[in-house]
């Protein structure tokens, strides 16, 4: 069990930030059941949704940025969940770039990769293994979505969602497996101990060129285009 409490370069969860955050929201003082509803929420929500430099950063500096993705959201949940003693690993998947549609756009999202890596964080809770994604879109942005898309009442792919159930997709955490991007996954790339170790692995398909226009000037334009969604307001 030590094995998935363990602080990693990833996982720097005695970082002054990080320690000072829990100290701040009483997370220890909590139930178990309490503290991963509280640390859910709280990634889920008050960390936006958005795209980081990249998928290999630490949680402290997920923080920092005040928003991530599924790998980078992913990571600072498992840093607060291991920094309170709960026991969680990661799973990793690649998931199709079509589930990125809308986020990205036009001659990007042509030369973007087919298939992008995915981690799910999975936690030990009463000797049974849940699958935890539902975090990776803050709820302000998918209720915007779904006034977006008002029509829309079964599956729905794009803007970071793979649902079959867009008008109530399983984000909420109470002792059950939550989904956001599931049904994008492409390829099963099986259970890590860390993010360390499963990024070590497997990173994103894309050249240094590819990777630096993404770093300067993709992932703006996407963050961008989400932060519209946010910010706006639909009619039905």
């Amino acid at each position: 069990m030590e094995k998935y409490l363990q602080k990693t370069r990833l996982l720097d969860y005695d970082n002054d930030r990080i320690q000072n955050l829990i100290a701040n929201k009483k997370w220890n003082i909590l139930s178990e059941k309490e503290k991963i509803i509280a640390i859910y929420n709280y990634v889920r929500d008050e960390v936006l949704f958005g795209y980081n430099f990249d998928d290999n950063i630490k949680a402290s500096q997920v923080l920092i940025d005040g928003y991530g993705q599924c790998n980078t959201k992913g990571t600072l949940f498992m840093a607060l969940l291991r920094a309170t003693k709960i026991p969680c690993r990661i799973h990793g998947f690649t998931i199709d770039k079509k589930l990125q549609k809308g986020a990205m756009k036009g001659i990007y999202y042509r030369l973007a990769p087919k298939e992008i890596v995915h981690s799910w964080v999975e936690i030990l809770y009463n000797s049974k293994w849940y699958n935890v994604e539902g975090f990776i879109l803050d709820v302000m942005f998918l209720q915007k979505l779904q006034d977006k898309f008002s029509n829309c009442t079964g599956s729905f792919c794009g803007y970071g969602v793979a649902t079959t159930n867009f008008k109530n997709p399983p984000i909420y955490w109470d002792e059950n497996d939550t989904y956001i991007q599931k049904e994008g996954i492409v390829k099963d790339f099986g259970i890590y101990n860390s993010p360390d170790e499963l990024f070590n692995q497997h990173y994103q398909a894309l050249s240094l060129v590819k990777k630096v226009i993404y770093q300067k000037l993709v992932r703006h334009l996407m963050n961008r285009n989400i932060s519209i969604i946010r910010n706006s307001t639909y009619s039905n």
